[in-house]
């Protein structure tokens, strides 16, 4: 009898482990599942950095249409249908393809989730503008976040501004964390930040 009830017992024993570690992965499985859902949650619901511009909608014009803003650079409105050129950082003479208003094209980018940092050396000594290029530049290079474009904008009194749809950023000198603090809470707000 005793090795029937031994034989009992091992039975026992392990249908309870197999018991146990079931209700450990499904334990574990709903915590993952809630802890992503709070994420995503928090993603989303989290204010915005940097001051919002009241957005003036995403209407499409013709290319070469002045499209025209009530903000600053632009962080929303009238754009044409074509984006500006891939992600990366842009000299004046990269814009010629895009003139004479590469705001239009830009525009379409800010729709879909993308991050600009305007810059303007023109109010900037020659040294202080090449390290602001350098410091976008590397930025641009380090950052995980793939939608970001640098142009030069010399419309403004600011050396650099960010934009995302709907928001901006004035920095007098560039600040790594306070743009990826920017970058980080305003990309997802865009129309369309799934587009390419």
């Amino acid at each position: 009898m005793s090795n029937l009830s031994s034989q009992r017992e091992r039975i026992e024993a392990r249908r309870r482990g197999a018991q146990s570690r079931s209700t450990l992965t499904w334990t574990l499985v709903i915590i993952a599942a809630v802890a992503i859902a709070g994420y995503l949650l928090w993603v989303s619901l989290r204010p915005a950095e940097g001051t919002a511009v009241p957005l003036e909608g995403e209407t499409h014009v013709q290319e070469g249409t002045d499209p025209q803003y009530v903000s600053n650079p632009p962080t929303s409105g009238k754009h044409y249908a074509s984006e500006l050129a891939p992600p990366g950082f842009y000299e004046e003479a990269d814009l010629e393809p895009y003139l004479p208003y590469p705001e239009g094209y830009a525009v379409h980018n800010l729709e879909h989730g993308y991050i600009i940092f305007w810059y303007n050396c023109d109010v900037i000594d020659e040294a202080a503008c090449e390290q602001l290029k350098t410091d976008i530049r590397n930025f641009i290079d380090q950052s995980l976040t793939k939608k970001l474009l640098a142009l030069p904008w010399n419309k403004t009194d600011i050396p650099l501004v960010l934009t995302s749809w709907g928001y901006m950023l004035e920095m007098p000198v560039f600040d790594a964390g306070r743009a990826s603090a920017f970058i980080a809470a305003n990309a997802p707000k865009a129309p369309e930040p799934n587009a390419p």
